[in-house]
């Protein structure tokens, strides 16, 4: 009560009747003892203890490093020579400029996912639809979960060992550049990386609540075929979680488990897996299921390439096969 009076004074043009009433929405919202952080650096704090702390690492704004492990401590790139932080603009700065202290040029901002899956399984609702696919599934032989997929089926083989345990998680990850300001500015680029748990239900696995972010890359420009530097501290806790697994609790069971888990899948526009994949998707062979034998035709006036003969994935009968002049001229 004593914060909303405190924070009243620092208003301006409330009048005392508005803010009467929000106060008397506040306290029918607010359960009882309940009282409002007044700080965000409060609220912070609350979720940190719960096991939702984040990390702010510093970037090359070239995107050769991440400032971190060895190169924690240095100010500048070792690789290009720019500096860590921001160089004023009142100043008549130059690229060997270096500045020891201020905001980062770039940011890459981590939300580590072994403590949020431990806080998952924690919860005995949600670790019990973490074995939804094993316990509850309707096994029909339609394709109604990715548990029916050739890809699932083939991972259980191949690591019968990892397949066994129900409670493997099997996720996918999504990437894509956005620009949070929308049209307003040019100068800005956000790449976050989400999440999405393949063991939830599939009335569950695409909803929000579920979905999880774990890494937003925020700077000037996209970092494009660079985005493996970021994507380091996010594989080294995969590299844990499949190789050595982590120690959980299981609030549905009552016991604790070794957890691992995988990337099944990925889901991005055709840029973007080049980017994730390395695969060159440009260029004369730019298809990763035919490679060198894409069908392209280099155009003779508009120096561009354009890929043809798409025909060929039809059925073998389809009439659009013999339609030669309705396409280039063969069958």
């Amino acid at each position: 009560m004593l914060r909303l009076m405190n924070l009243k004074k620092n208003i301006y043009g409330w009048s005392d009747k508005i803010f009467t009433e929000l106060l008397e929405l506040l306290m029918l919202m607010l359960p009882k003892d309940n009282t409002l952080l007044d700080r965000h650096y409060e609220a912070k704090k609350v979720l940190c203890s719960m096991g939702l702390q984040y990390k702010k690492i510093h970037a090359c704004p070239n995107d050769y490093i991440l400032y971190r492990k060895k190169f924690e401590s240095l100010h500048k790139c070792p690789c290009c020579g720019l500096s860590r932080y921001k160089v004023k603009d009142d100043r008549c700065s130059s690229d060997e400029d270096v500045v020891e202290k201020g905001p980062p040029t770039k940011v890459l901002w981590y939300l580590p996912i072994i403590p949020r899956f431990k806080r998952l399984f924690a919860n005995a609702t949600d670790a019990m639809n973490l074995t939804w696919h094993e316990d509850n599934r309707n096994c029909d032989g339609m394709l109604c979960h990715p548990t029916n997929s050739p890809q699932w089926k083939k991972i259980d083989g191949l690591f019968p060992d990892f397949g066994s345990e129900a409670r493997n998680l099997r996720l996918e990850l999504a990437s894509d550049g956005m620009n949070p300001f929308g049209n307003l500015s040019t100068n800005h680029s956000s790449w976050p990386v989400l999440l999405s748990i393949y063991n939830f239900p599939p009335w569950l696995c695409m909803k929000r609540k579920y979905v999880i972010l774990c890494m937003m890359i925020a700077g000037t420009k996209q970092s494009g075929n660079d985005i493996d530097v970021y994507l380091s501290p996010f594989i080294e806790d995969l590299r844990i979680l499949w190789e050595e697994g982590v120690d959980v609790f299981d609030g549905y069971h009552q016991q604790s488990f070794k957890l691992h888990a995988m990337i099944l899948c990925t889901i991005n526009d055709f840029p973007t897996y080049g980017n994730l994949s390395g695969y060159s998707v440009k260029g004369h062979h730019a298809c990763p299921i035919c490679e060198k034998q894409t069908s392209y035709l280099q155009l003779k006036h508009g120096k561009k390439t354009v890929y043809i003969r798409h025909r060929k994935f039809l059925r073998p009968n389809h009439p659009y096969r013999r339609l030669k002049k309705a396409f280039n001229g063969c069958q």
